[in-house]
């Protein structure tokens, strides 16, 4: 039977399910991009990524939209 948590709240000090993690796959990513990625690339993405987010329009989310 597989476990139902919210990994956001749960996890935040690292994975409580371990193997059994259903997002095992993303964890693999993750570690592999860690490991093939540079401090200095991050940091590039990081910025790119906020530059984009502070040209784009705001996104007005609705109460009757939740």
């Amino acid at each position: 039977m597989e476990q139902k948590i919210d990994c956001a709240q749960a996890c935040v000090n690292g994975c409580v399910l371990g193997d059994k993690c259903p997002n095992i796959e993303f964890r693999e990513a993750a570690a592999q991009f860690i490991e093939k990625t540079s401090l200095d690339q991050m940091l590039e993405l990081a910025q790119e990524r906020l530059r984009k987010r502070m040209t784009e329009p705001p996104k007005w989310i609705l109460p009757e939209d939740l």
